[in-house]
């Protein structure tokens, strides 16, 4: 399996509401590592997976949605816990929406993608999915 990471970050704020998020449940920020991985079983005729600098430039549109913002006030969130996990699933959405709108060649030959939200040295939270399947 070839695979391809792009980094970049986010600065966020939001609160999560629940006793299990203990001070979390107040209003915070938090900076997240963000990786972006593409998994395919083959490269293509260049012997690459992608072009590095599209994916690179598809994870900072998709993470401006995001960045210097407060999730708590963002519509789409309403009423939903903001999670590290949730975002993670969230940013895997928007990208795999957007290869899948401009470069779909590219998007029907990967095998799978995952992002992962690194918060510190030691934490962080991850979503993958394969391609074409759900859950």
């Amino acid at each position: 399996m070839y695979s391809i990471t792009v980094r970049n970050n986010i600065l966020i704020a939001h609160s999560l509401p629940g006793e299990v998020f203990g001070p979390a449940q107040s209003m915070h920020g938090a900076t997240y590592i963000v990786d972006a991985e593409f998994y395919s079983k083959e490269v293509n005729k260049y012997n690459i997976i992608m072009d590095l600098g599209v994916v690179t430039e598809i994870l900072s549109d998709v993470l401006k949605f995001y960045s210097y913002k407060n999730l708590d006030e963002i519509e789409e969130f309403k009423n939903t816990i903001t999670s590290t996990e949730f975002l993670a699933k969230d940013i895997f959405d928007k990208i795999s929406s957007k290869l899948q709108r401009d470069y779909l060649e590219d998007y029907n030959k990967l095998h799978k993608i995952k992002i992962i939200l690194t918060e510190s040295n030691v934490a962080w939270a991850s979503y993958e999915q394969k391609i074409n399947e759900t859950k």
